[in-house]
């Protein structure tokens, strides 16, 4: 095998030289010239089986070098298939296989000819091997204004992502007496890797095309044109369009490329910025700012396939958006792929000097220069029929039909929109007169007369213009947003927050250190900066994209409010806000304490009651228990039903906030203590009782009338613990020597360590307690189990 490999390859590389000189040569004179191996291109080689046997071809890829950015590791590549049927009723081409492409289009003998009908296509993914449901070709394109004898009718070209197969069906519309249009073809466009990114993707290997059974396919880059006389006429339309040799007929399968032979060399090599010719426009000054734009190097454009020079207009008045059809969960990263698939379905299809839009935007924002001759200036597209010659067109990646265009797109086509008319001092949100190129009606039945003015927005739709739905049913509604993000002022600008400060009613509180955030609908991309205003004075400024920014009140009452300068230089700004500076703390009128309160007592933690009074000069804002426990409370709350721990010191700390931020802190501490009944002093009879459910386990009882317990201690607040059941009686309560209630420990359950009746004062002091027992006739019986009380 030794001996083999050296033999293989330099019969590879010999063949491959052949057949690559034969494809770079074909492509740019028609010559069957040898490669020139000046250009520095690599071969990279590969096999594709036909029917059996073998055939070896090259394929162009860059060097390695640095200086080969943006050439083509991979060229782009188009295909036709013809379909075969009955010429009048339907045609179609049965499942398929092919190599990789990723873009198709239906497209026909004749420029003019309307295909009167449907076209639908499905497709086999790569990824998957699944086949596609069947999609519809939107035929409804714009013609060129006087094409030229190569130009084709096509219909729009379909973005369906990586594909192997592909299925076809064309069929007259029913009752129309149209026969379908001759030399009716699928062609497929393979879109090549041009960055490095792209040639490390998946799939990226060297697309060989037509599997077998598929003998009827020819490559714009492989055998030769039938239908080209090489005679090197050339026909120039009105709109610029190029385009050489006669229509092909029915039988035709090629690819028409127009390329003039005369001018091929000096304007492939042409940068797609370069300044135009000394007869051409200059590019006048915008009153706003360019958008990012990749040029033509940056999303791989060949410029050998296109070398006619672009024309001019005198001045772009309007802005017509399009869309271009085909799928929309693309990945922006597959989006340099989408813009050389359309260049060369215009080009290499349908026969055009070059893509017919002057910029395409994908639904992430990214903005693409289409046809070439400087983003700057105003060349003549292709995009609305009838209205090219006073306009720039934009086309947005994706069918919007029944999806709306992101608001990354949006803003793209906004930004581009308000620069390319501010070169001519035009209001993107106006309107404009146009002279009609056509006589035709528009989608809405609006008709025109070539040579008659019509007023159109400044930024219209394809529709507006032309009897299509393009842009989308979704998209069109969306021009109106567009129209106002590019003129100004900035949309929708309000205050959602203010960090630092605290809302009350209308009004806002701080301690001085505010941070105000905003939202705007207008994209901030569009947006010059932002400007913060205190009582009317700008403070501190933000740049368009920010959503925030922050400044140091001085005290006292103010208005804040945030303006907005659009990148057209009006401005907008947003509701005022109040806003309070201040410093004082809230105050507490009344300490908090505990009292007790009645409920179930245990030797570790008694029923009380939290109290307290806290105030502000401004606003109070709320209350908060820090410890024992956390809880926070309104500032009308002044209380809360809490448990103690008996016998020990706690410190109930709170603090009170005002709305700005300032706060004061109160932190008394407390304990709860309990008298044992044996404590007390006892007149009459009782008599002790054990059980656990008593507090220490045993308490007094007594059914004499008259007997009473007393006990002195010193606190704030007391409460008499009993058992009660439903033979309970009833006691007298003296304080201080006064009687205070008289008590029934009645109760229909047995309860026991029941704080049953309390007494609080304002502050600590000496008091004694003193229960007395009635003797109620038939239940005389009171147990008491002591005496709990706060010192």
């Amino acid at each position: 095998m030794t001996g083999v490999l050296p033999v293989l390859f330099f019969y590879g590389l010999f063949a491959g030289l052949v057949w690559g000189g034969y494809v770079v040569s074909r492509r740019t004179s028609h010559a069957y010239r040898p490669l020139n191996l000046k250009r520095r291109v690599w071969l990279t080689l590969g096999a594709v089986v036909l029917g059996g046997g073998g055939v070896t071809y090259a394929v162009a890829s860059p060097s390695s070098d640095s200086g080969a950015t943006g050439r083509a590791k991979r060229p782009v590549k188009v295909y036709a298939l013809a379909l075969k049927g009955t010429a009048a009723d339907r045609q179609d081409l049965a499942r398929t296989d092919t190599s990789q492409f990723s873009m198709l289009g239906v497209s026909w003998a004749g420029a003019t000819t309307r295909l009167h009908g449907t076209a639908q296509v499905r497709t086999r993914s790569t990824a998957t091997g699944e086949w596609s449901a069947w999609r519809d070709l939107e035929l409804n394109v714009d013609p060129l204004e006087k094409p030229g004898r190569r130009v084709r009718g096509a219909s729009e070209p379909l973005w369906v992502g990586s594909s192997n197969g592909v299925q076809v069906q064309v069929v007259r519309k029913n009752g129309s007496t149209t026969a379908l249009p001759k030399g009716l073809e699928v062609n497929l466009v393979d879109p090549g890797v041009v960055t490095d990114a792209e040639a490390e993707a998946p799939g990226s290997e060297p697309a060989a095309f037509v599997a077998e059974g598929s003998p009827d396919a020819t490559s714009s880059s492989t055998p030769a044109d039938p239908a080209s006389p090489g005679d090197g006429t050339v026909v120039t339309p009105t709109d610029g369009q190029t385009a050489t040799s006669p229509a092909p007929t029915d039988t035709t399968t090629s690819t028409a490329a127009p390329t003039d032979s005369s001018s091929a060399s000096a304007s492939a090599s042409a940068s797609p910025s370069a300044s135009p010719s000394p007869t051409g426009p200059t590019a006048p000054p915008s009153t706003r700012p360019q958008p990012p734009i990749v040029d033509r190097a940056g999303w791989g454009a060949d410029e050998s396939i296109s070398p006619q020079a672009p024309e001019y207009n005198a001045d772009v008045k309007a802005v017509f958006v399009h869309h271009t059809d085909g799928a929309n969960d693309y990945s922006c990263t597959d989006s340099p792929s989408i813009v050389r698939s359309i260049y060369a379905y215009h080009v290499q299809v349908e026969g055009w000097k070059d893509i017919g839009y002057n910029f395409l935007v994908d639904k992430c924002g990214t903005i693409f220069e289409g046809r070439k001759g400087g983003v700057d200036l105003p060349v003549l597209g292709a995009h609305t029929y009838g209205w090219n010659r006073e306009s720039a067109g934009i086309a947005v990646l994706g069918d919007y039909t029944t999806t709306s265009a992101s608001n990354a797109a949006l803003a793209s086509i906004a930004r581009l929109a308000a620069w390319k008319l501010g070169q001519y001092g035009a209001d993107p949100a106006g309107t404009t007169q146009l002279t009609a190129g056509a006589t035709q009606k528009n989608y809405f039945s609006t008709g025109f007369t070539a040579g008659s003015a019509y007023t159109f927005q400044r930024i219209s739709g394809h529709r507006d213009g032309y009897n299509t739905q393009c842009p989308g049913n979704t998209l069109y509604p969306q021009l109106p947003t567009i129209r106002a993000w590019a003129a100004g002022p900035v949309q929708g600008l309000k205050i959602t927050s203010l960090g630092g400060a605290t809302a009350s009613g209308s009004t806002y509180y701080t301690k001085g250190a505010i941070t105000a955030h905003w939202t705007a609908t207008t994209p901030g991309s569009l947006i010059k900066s932002f400007q913060l205003l205190v009582d009317g004075k700008t403070v501190a400024t933000a740049s368009g994209t920010a959503t925030s920014v922050g400044a140091t009140l001085p005290l006292g009452s103010h208005t804040i409010a945030v303006r907005a300068v659009h990148q057209s230089g009006k401005t907008a700004a947003s509701s005022a806000l109040t806003v309070v500076a201040e410093t004082t703390a809230p105050t507490f009128t009344t300490t908090p304490r505990i009292s007790l309160r009645s409920g179930t007592v245990n030797t570790s933690a008694v029923p009380v009651t939290l109290g307290w009074k806290a105030t502000d000069d401004k606003a109070l804002q709320s209350v908060k228990l820090l410890s024992p426990t956390t809880a926070t409370f309104s500032p009308t709350t002044t209380s809360s039903s809490r448990t103690a721990t008996s016998g020990t010191a706690t410190t109930w700390s709170m603090r009170a906030y005002d709305y700005a931020g300032n706060y004061r802190t109160s932190s008394p501490a407390y304990t709860p203590a309990i008298l044992q009944e044996s404590s007390a002093t006892k007149t009459g009879s009782w008599t002790t009782r054990s059980s656990t459910s008593y507090l220490g386990g045993k308490s007094y009882s007594s059914g004499s009338k008259g007997a009473g317990l007393t006990w002195t201690f010193t606190g704030r607040s007391a409460a008499w613990v009993v058992s009660r059941a439903s033979t309970s009686g009833q006691a007298y309560v003296y304080v201080d020597g006064t009687k205070a209630a008289t008590v029934d420990l009645k109760s229909a359950t047995t309860l026991y360590r029941q704080a049953i009746w309390t007494k609080s004062w304002s502050s600590s002091a000496k008091h004694t307690i003193k229960v007395v027992v009635v003797g109620t006739s038939g239940r005389p019986t009171v147990t008491t189990d002591g005496l709990v009380y706060i010192k």
